[in-house]
Formats: structure tokens, sequence, C-alpha cells
């Protein structure tokens, strides 16, 4: 293994100073090209790797962002997970990642540990318990402190930021039209999720549409819960002893086990019950009947909430003038409705 240069020494043997090296290396324009071509193609003969730790000293920058997220475990995160890491890597940043658990305390010992001089700024969404107790006090304190954040699905109006979201509302008033259109005049929804702000935006698109559509609403049809247990409990009641002829569920757990639910009660999918549900994990593809599904793009949701976060870092937006970007769902047409 070639034993590593420093600049001092590039300096020394070429003749140089350190400062002509260093300005070279970094393609200031005070530096002819001649120089910088002979400075550059012996550094790389060389072994030359430069000190980033001392790069982001100097720039008072560590190229690091903190991501944030609610839990690992659904599909929807780890997918705009993938989509921060790709352009932040892209653009020569590191990632350091934690996991809110739903938690409020969590959420606030993140911001706390990372938000010392570990990060340059944040990219997330909120903890379930964080909305539930409506308490933002934390993200404020830090952009208070020059340190920036953009969330993505779940976010806050009361707090000024970046921010990132899916058409929920448009979503859910898409998705219930298509139920309606299909023939379904008994349209189920389904939550277990319901204290997260993107799921009273669903349950707002699905109310408007059966109101416009003449349909009245009829609350024994409605399970929104935020308990797992509750959520099984009430289901197999609707299954079993209510007439139902659609069901949209606005999270993946509400979806899945209402399909399966259904498919063991001896329901003919789609001719008896169809059924959409929100997210495209790979629970929906594998089941049988497949399941239709709202899809958010979530790549895509974390490739602009990591430009967003590192045009604000490099102070390539204009200060406190802050951007929402709706990135559009699109629903996936399976199995378990008609077409």
């Amino acid at each position: 293994m070639k034993t590593k240069i420093t600049l001092k020494q590039i300096a020394a043997q070429l003749g140089y100073s350190v400062s002509t090296v260093s300005k070279a290396l970094t393609n200031s324009p005070e530096i002819s090209d001649d120089t910088k071509r002979r400075i550059s193609e012996f550094a790389q003969l060389s072994n030359y790797k430069p000190n980033s730790m001392a790069q982001n000293l100097k720039r008072q920058r560590t190229n690091t962002i903190g991501v944030i997220i609610p839990n690992i475990l659904n599909p929807f995160f780890a997918k705009v997970f993938s989509g921060i890491e790709k352009y932040a890597n892209a653009k020569g940043y590191n990632i350091i990642t934690y996991i809110s658990n739903e938690s409020l305390n969590k959420e606030i010992q993140a911001i706390d540990l990372l938000s010392n001089g570990a990060v340059d700024g944040f990219i997330l969404s909120i903890a379930e318990e964080t909305q539930k107790r409506n308490e933002f006090s934390h993200f404020q304190e830090v952009i208070k402190d020059n340190m920036p954040i953009v969330m993505f699905d779940r976010i806050s109006d009361s707090v000024d930021c970046d921010k990132v979201i899916v058409d929920d509302y448009d979503s859910a008033v898409h998705a219930t039209q298509h139920l309606i259109n299909m023939g379904c005049k008994r349209i189920a929804l389904l939550t277990c999720e319901a204290n997260i702000s993107i799921s009273q935006l669903r349950k707002n698109g699905y109310l408007d549409t059966l109101n416009v559509n003449n349909i009245s609403i009829d609350d024994d049809l409605i399970i929104t819960t935020n308990s797992i247990e509750e959520y099984d409990q009430k289901l197999e009641n609707l299954i079993q002893n209510i007439k139902i002829d659609g069901i949209f569920a606005l999270d993946e757990h509400a979806s899945t086990l209402a399909m399966k639910l259904a498919v063991k009660k001896g329901f003919k999918i789609p001719e008896e019950l169809q059924i959409v549900g929100f997210a495209d994990g790979a629970w929906s593809r594998r089941l049988t009947p497949s399941l239709a599904t709202i899809s958010q793009h979530g790549p895509q949701i974390g490739e602009e909430a990591a430009k967003l976060l590192i045009d604000r870092i490099e102070k390539k937006s204009e200060k406190n003038v802050y951007k929402t970007t709706i990135i559009k769902t699109e629903l996936r047409y399976r199995d378990s409705v008609k077409k």
C-alpha cells in the first residue's frame, strides 16, 4: 500500500508554496491551468488524499446530513431513505440515521445529539407522538440556530422550513372515485394510524368524494384508530357483520390485513369486494389477488428532500423563503379492483 503524501511534501518536491499547491488542487482561478495540471497529475501519481476533516473545518461544514425516520420497518420510509442516500452520496455528503420509533423523546434526543456540530442539517418525518401532542418546539429551536430542516411526508405547518409531501387529499379523492366508478356504494375507510396528519388528509378526501357523489356517510363503515389490536377487532366485526362492497385503506397494515381477512371470509375479489390501499410495499404485490395501491414514489421524495437540504446548506436557497414540493402519486391498478 502506497504511503500517503501531504501538501507540504508535494510543495517541496515541485518547488511551489503550500498555498499554491492547495489552491491548484481546489481549482482556484488564481493558479494557471498549466500549474494546476502539473500539480494535479503529481498528486494523483503520489496517492495524495485530501484531509476531509480539515477541509470541513475550514468550510465550517461536516458534509453530513442527519436523517430521522419514525419507523424503519415501514417500506415507504426505507424507499425514501434510498432516495436521500443516492442524491447525498452523489453530492459528497454522508448520512447519519436515527430511528425515532414514533417517540417524541427519541426525536428530541436525536435533534440534541446531532445538532451539536455532527451534521449540517436534518431531513425528517415527524414521529406519531410528536404530532399527537402537537409539540414542535425542538424543530423551531434548531432552525433558530441556523440549522436547516427539510420535512417529508409528515409535516407541521407551524414550522417554517422546506417540505416534501405527496398529494394525500387528491390521491384519496382519486382512489375513492375509482371505487365509485366501478360500482361501489358502501365503501369502508380503514386506518390504524389515525394520529398522523396525512391520515386526516386522506380521510377528508374520502369523505368529500362521497359527498360529491351523493353517497351518505355511514360511521359503521369507518375504522380510524391508533391501536393495531383495536383495529384488528373492529375489522373482524366489519368484514363479518356489515355489508360493504369497497375498502379504502390508508396504510399498509390496514390494507393487507383487510385483504387477507376478506379472502378468508369467502369474499370474491374484486367481483364482490374491491380494495385499494395506500403505500406500495412488497406485501401489496405478493398478496393473492394482488392489491391495488396508491404509490407514493418514495425514492423521488427522498431525492427531492436531499436536494432541498443541500441547496439550503450550500446557501443556494433564498434565506427565509421556504419551498414545499408536492410529489404526485400513482394509483396502481391490480387484481383487487375492477378496471
